[in-house]
């Protein structure tokens, strides 16, 4: 008989934890039974049942502020303080590396800048000008050419030049 007794009492402990944890009353008066809390629309007095961290935390934050129940139902739905940390530390890292990208693209346009201008003082120097074509030949600039990069290039200053 107590070897039926105990094998009852283990069954009924092991089924426990699989048990609803929150009961509430929703706005039509019928009762529900969830393991997820109730929805943001249920009043704080239809919560009938909550589970064990919950009751406590609800305790609390009641004996805290007894005027205010809404302000109840907010707390019993805070974000947990290490996920919070890890947020807003995930946000601070995200701003650092657009800073940091940012900083890298000013650097790299002033030194396009610096480059653009040193290029268009050779082209206006009015000296001979070759480039390399698809052969791997040396070719001279004529006239129209030089002209199309300078024009290139005085767009480039005007971009990176600000």
């Amino acid at each position: 008989m107590s070897v039926v007794f105990l094998a009852a009492l283990l069954g009924a402990s092991l089924a426990l934890p699989a048990a609803a944890q929150w009961k509430w009353r929703d706005k039509a008066g019928q009762m529900q039974y969830s393991d997820l809390p109730p929805p943001p629309g249920i009043a704080e007095q239809d919560i009938l049942q909550r589970p064990g961290a919950a009751q406590r935390r609800a305790n609390a934050v009641a004996a805290a502020s007894p005027a205010s129940p809404a302000s109840a139902v907010v707390a019993t739905r805070t974000v947990e303080p290490e996920l919070e940390a890890k947020r807003r530390k995930a946000e601070q890292e995200q701003v650092a590396k657009n800073k940091a990208d940012e900083e890298k693209a000013a650097i790299e346009r002033v030194d396009n800048c610096m480059r653009a201008k040193a290029y268009l003082r050779t082209i206006d120097d009015g000296g001979r000008m070759t480039r390399t074509n698809d052969k791997g030949e040396r070719e001279f600039l004529d006239d129209k050419q030089r002209a199309a990069e300078a024009k290139r290039t005085r767009d480039v200053i005007a971009s990176d030049c600000k």
